[in-house]
């Protein structure tokens, strides 16, 4: 795509945007719907200034991303060193895929009660369920990332007499990050869902508690303030995952 033609995608993208917002604006200024359940974006707008200037929301917001990074972080580890044994071995690929399609399909609502019983309504219940919640699609790609991995480049592997540690490092790996890498993205928007559950479910500072204290008080401007504010951190989140991967994958450019 020419350079002309992103900046045009990029402007129409922002043209969509604002048309959004501006019938937003619209819808809110004629009442169509109760102004205590729909305030307008001007309303949510000045919500979101107060609320990091004389309402804490700044820490509201660093206690969400605290949740999400350490525990995406805690899944990521485990998942890319388990992801790289299992994937690096048919025979473990064979041996341990039962297990992983009889874990897999648990749904995470299932597992905040065994958390709260192991944990308490605590920030280690909050990053063990969000990393029980965001292990599975890292690593899951991470094992498909190895299988994937093209024969030829295991012969040449061979014919070198690399030892596994330099097989795995020096062309599995390379070869799974794209895989990798896409499961990191996943999980990362994960997390964040994650966060929140846990913050409304046991009361957590986090934006999950503002936005639920909001909806509690029909304070509406307060609660829009606090999705807009998680769908920038999820933006921005996806954006520097983006930005990470296009720079670890530039070989990618040359094939």
């Amino acid at each position: 795509m020419t350079p002309f033609a992103q900046i045009s995608w990029r402007i129409a993208s922002f043209a969509f945007a604002a048309s959004l917002v501006m019938a937003w604006q619209l819808v809110a200024n004629a009442q169509l719907i109760s102004p205590i359940f729909l305030p307008g974006p001007d309303r949510a707008w000045a919500a979101l200034v107060n609320g990091f200037t004389d309402r804490g929301l700044g820490g509201k917001l660093l206690g969400t991303l605290r949740h999400m990074t350490f525990g995406w972080l805690a899944a990521s580890i485990a998942a890319i060193v388990l992801g790289s044994l299992i994937g690096s071995s048919r025979r473990a690929r064979l041996y341990v895929a039962p297990s992983l399609e009889f874990l897999r399909p648990l749904p995470v609502s299932a597992i905040i009660p065994v958390a709260i019983a192991l944990y308490g309504l605590s920030e280690g219940m909050a990053i063990f369920v969000i990393a029980f919640g965001t292990l599975w699609p890292m690593l899951l790609a991470t094992i498909q990332g190895y299988a994937g991995v093209e024969p030829r480049l295991l012969e040449v592997a061979r014919a070198l007499n690399l030892s596994r540690l330099e097989t795995v490092t020096k062309i599995s790996l390379p070869s799974a990050m794209p895989d990798i890498l896409a499961g990191m993205r996943v999980s990362l928007t994960v997390a964040l869902i994650l966060s929140v559950v846990c913050e409304i479910v046991a009361g957590l500072d986090g934006l999950g508690q503002w936005i639920l204290i909001s909806a509690r008080m029909f304070r509406s401007p307060d609660l829009f303030a606090g999705v807009i504010l998680l769908g920038a951190v999820g933006y921005l989140a996806a954006a520097i995952i983006a930005e990470v991967e296009r720079r670890l994958l530039v070989w990618r450019k040359t094939h």
